[in-house]
């Protein structure tokens, strides 16, 4: 039977909400402000929750290129361990906005139903990646796979259901990401499915990489979020934000070495790896289309299959469809 070990549980009530904005991240801060100098632009400061990997580079380079300003919105990133933290951030008020996976939004959806997605910026399938541990010669071999709550949890069921694996057979242990290459290493786990740096950590002590998601067919979206409450009021903020992140994903494919030391100096990648992330990661803000809330579906399905829910996550309610195009795109 598939068991999960964990201090954390998938979806967090309000007890454990509250205690997660009193926890530190594995990597030794619950939270990080990052603001550029030069940034402002008068009016109230508009906090954003980031990740700290390649995935935000468009955030990191609007910060270093001045780009808040320049649309007239004044922004602070507020950078998460993981996604999880930033959609229980945005729920407790303490982000009004954040960056964040399709399938770990879908997977919190319960615990607030007034978020809402308002545009695409990136899709990928070939940044998350399966990683072995350096004893484990075949995918048959695996025991543990840790895991991340959504997103990579999600994969690592897709993958091992692609290699004809029953995940029941499998325990899942749910950790921070920057935790995860170590259980590996110290053999506490056979593998994982993660993004990156997490599986050129991997490599580093001794993993190997598999494949990517895209080679069993799944792909992700980063989502662009708030809260229904928050956008009634703020709608033209909300605008300014997602235009400046337009041009940020649009100069994160032009100019990449910007998009990786900036990226490199918000949240400590090396450049290197940014670059190498950059060609794994399509980059641009776009509305959603009738396939993705397709996929969405998919998600949300697996979401309730999983046991972790009552009732199916409306992913309907939450995606704005032709939000970007009315509002972001229209106002120029």
């Amino acid at each position: 039977m598939q068991t999960r070990s964990s201090a954390r549980r998938f979806l967090a009530g309000p007890a454990a909400l509250a205690a997660s904005l009193l926890t530190l991240t594995a990597c030794g801060a619950g939270t990080t402000d990052s603001t550029a100098a030069g940034n402002s632009a008068g009016g109230p400061t508009i906090r954003i929750g980031v990740g700290i990997d390649a995935s935000y580079a468009p955030f990191f380079l609007a910060d270093a290129e001045g780009l808040w300003a320049k649309h007239g919105v004044d922004v602070q990133l507020v950078q998460f361990g993981q996604g999880s933290e930033g959609v229980n951030n945005l729920t407790a008020g303490q982000v009004q906005m954040s960056g964040n996976s399709d399938t770990t939004t879908i997977s919190m959806l319960q615990q607030d139903p007034g978020l809402r997605s308002l545009l695409v910026y990136e899709q990928s399938g070939k940044y998350l990646k399966v990683v072995l541990g350096p004893k484990v010669t075949a995918p048959s071999k695996i025991r543990k796979m840790a895991v991340a709550p959504g997103l990579s949890e999600m994969a690592a069921t897709r993958f091992l259901e692609s290699k004809g694996i029953d995940p029941k057979s499998v325990e899942f242990v749910t950790a921070d990401p920057p935790e995860i290459p170590a259980l590996m290493q110290k053999g506490d786990v056979d593998g994982y499915v993660l993004w990156e740096p997490w599986p050129a950590k991997g490599v580093e002590l001794g993993g190997k990489v598999l494949e990517n998601t895209g080679s069993y067919g799944l792909t992700y979206a980063q989502w662009l979020l708030t809260r229904s409450d928050w956008l009634k009021n703020n709608k033209d903020t909300a605008v300014k934000v997602a235009q400046t992140l337009e041009e940020a994903a649009r100069l994160t494919e032009s100019d990449p070495q910007a998009a990786a030391e900036a990226t490199q100096k918000a949240v400590k990648v090396p450049a290197a790896q940014t670059l190498t992330a950059i060609k794994e990661i399509d980059f641009g803000a776009r509305d959603f289309t009738a396939a993705d809330l397709k996929g969405y579906e998919g998600t949300a399905q697996f979401v309730l299959d999983s046991g972790k829910v009552k009732a199916k996550p409306d992913v309907s309610a939450v995606v704005q469809r032709g939000w970007f195009t009315e509002h972001g795109k229209g106002s120029r």
